[in-house]
């Protein structure tokens, strides 16, 4: 069997087909005016007891068009993001795109100088950027070093609090549960308080700009395997085709559904689970504190959603709270897992909850808008597999060294081809021919295993495989694995030069002890985890180095920093 028969059509389910590609010749602004038009009474979404229908929504991000439009921002100017998932963001979101601007998502963890540098590279080339951001940020960071970035125009502040009950942001204020920060004004920036200067400040009619599906739509940063982090070029025609593909995969209907998703809007896969939602004419519930659990299960269990949307350590914190018991298996149609390898024994607990069959493990990256492959909605899942590359996708594994293709059952770097696939890295060109080669295939730098039937295991990072005496450990394969243990909760492998082999590494696994496990001490109950991984794994996977931690250290979007336990 060949990649280039695409084998694993047979085993999509029986409704799935290639999507005819006129299909992807639109924008985004243009497909979701049948949400805004047909569903102008629906939920858009819940904000901690604050209530925002399509209708409102749409009224509040054309003001927010209105607003860049007014302030000198055009058509193909960027719009950083730097809030979490609050109703400002949708709604800058939105504006923004109808606009024409180019959105950015700018995390709000980063550091003063990552801000600066992402917001220097966005301006890079003539662009002229704005930021939304929040007060907090605005008087910690943006006040040191705005007169650093020339291409920064203006700034829009808000809190976490804007649109909650007024009495529930003030006792969030004093309690110190949301951050604030004065505003004071910039030289040479116009600065505006978005509940105080825009919000029904500006016309809220739609305003007239043509957009194209050639169009960007954005520059979303990835942290990238080497370097500073590249800003991956999307177009409304990648972003609605890889949508398009997903909504088809799932049989997803318009109007008949309710999301629930701790992904945040600045990373890639909140921005398409946001998108998603409002595509379809679903209602969701904005979660700005994925780690809050008890608030996530709360509105679980008041808004009923039927989609959840996390990545795995999320559902391995969710399934740690013992309100989740609460939840009922009618609930939950499908709970959607990304990002990030999600271990057997933890998908096995979580469906003990929600109901088996439920848990669909999904495939992608930023520069690929980001799915590519993914398990059926119907047909059969393999559990810890990510599932068929989905339609309108040609995908192979490669030798990461030659670039030929490997043998199936063989590791393989997965090379995706398809309408999804990014134009390429902003400022970036030779970066771009990196990664995608001279026939389209973006080179993802992870290394999958695909079996006869066409599913697809991930069997790592190419930069967290670990050489052990020329051995490769696939790091992702070992934590499955160790996991089984029932001391262990969560892990981390790494791969650490060995002193007496240059060349050759020592695995190492970074461990957050199970809550409820009973051990003598650690030097006993490190024993007894090597000789489990002894009988379980090859000789070279076993751990040479086992360190214990309360809590292992997570990215932004909640995937274990490996590159932080390097470090150390």
């Amino acid at each position: 069997m060949s990649y280039k028969d695409r084998f694993w059509k047979s085993n999509w389910d029986s409704h799935i087909k290639d999507l005819d590609p006129k299909e992807f010749e639109t924008s985004f602004t243009k497909v979701i005016r049948r949400t805004f038009e047909e569903l102008p009474d629906k939920l858009a979404f819940a904000f901690y007891g604050t209530k925002i229908s399509y209708k409102e929504l749409d009224k509040l991000s054309n003001e927010f068009a209105y607003m860049l439009i007014e302030n000198g921002m055009k058509k193909g100017d960027v719009l950083g993001i730097n809030v979490v998932n609050i109703p400002e963001y949708v709604i800058g979101l939105l504006g923004a795109m109808k606009a024409g601007i180019i959105v950015s998502g700018v995390s709000p963890l980063l550091s003063a100088v990552q801000i600066q540098y992402q917001l220097n590279d966005l301006g890079a080339g003539g662009k002229q950027v704005a930021l939304l951001t929040l007060d907090a940020i605005f008087a910690g960071h943006i006040t040191k070093f705005y007169t650093k970035i020339p291409s920064l125009k203006l700034v829009i502040t808000t809190s976490v609090g804007g649109f909650m009950p007024k009495m529930l942001a003030k006792l969030g204020k004093m309690a110190g549960k949301i951050p604030k920060g004065k505003v004071t004004p910039l030289e040479g920036i116009t600065v505006l308080e978005y509940h105080k200067q825009i919000k029904g400040k500006y016309s809220d009619d739609l305003p007239n700009v043509k957009i194209t599906p050639d169009d960007i739509v954005f520059i979303q940063y990835t942290g990238g395997t080497t370097g500073p982090p590249k800003g991956a070029k999307l177009s409304h025609r990648n972003f609605v085709a890889d949508i398009k593909i997903f909504q088809h995969w799932l049989s997803w209907e318009f109007g008949a559904g309710f999301g629930l998703s701790g992904f945040p809007f600045f990373h890639i896969a909140g921005l398409f689970t946001c998108s998603n939602v409002i595509m379809l004419g679903w209602s969701q519930i904005l979660i700005p504190n994925p780690r809050d659990t008890n608030h996530m299960i709360k509105e679980m269990l008041k808004y009923r959603p039927n989609v959840l949307a996390n990545v795995p350590t999320l559902y391995q914190l969710i399934i740690k709270n013992p309100k989740f018991k609460k939840i009922d298996k009618d609930m939950i149609n499908y709970a959607i897992s990304a990002a990030a390898p999600f271990p057997k024994e933890s998908q096995e607990i979580f469906e003990g909850v929600i109901g088996k069959g439920k848990i669909i493990e999904l495939y992608g990256m930023t520069e690929t808008s980001p799915l590519t492959v993914g398990n059926p909605s119907r047909g059969k899942k393999k559990l810890g597999h990510i599932g068929l590359p989905f339609p309108n996708v040609d995908f192979k594994l490669v030798e990461t060294d030659t670039g030929n293709e490997v043998p199936l059952g063989e590791a393989g770097e997965i090379c995706v081809k398809g309408p999804m696939v990014m134009e390429g890295y902003h400022n970036k060109p030779e970066e771009t021919k990196k990664a995608i080669d001279s026939d389209g295939f973006m080179h993802t730098g992870d290394v999958g295993i695909m079996d006869e039937e066409g599913y697809v295991r991930i069997a790592d990072r190419t930069k967290d495989m670990i050489i052990v005496g020329g051995y490769k450990v696939f790091s992702a394969k070992l934590e499955d694995t160790l996991t089984k243990h029932p001391a262990i909760e969560m892990v981390a492998t790494i791969g650490i030069p060995n002193p007496d082999r240059p060349g050759s590494e020592l695995v190492k696994a970074v461990i957050q002890v199970a809550p409820d496990y009973e051990y003598d001490n650690e030097e006993s109950l490190k024993e007894e985890i090597i000789a489990f991984a002894k009988k379980e794994c090859a000789p070279y996977e076993v751990p040479k180095i086992i360190e214990f931690t309360e809590e292992l250290p997570l990215t932004v979007v909640g995937k274990v920093d490996k590159k932080l336990l390097r470090k150390n």
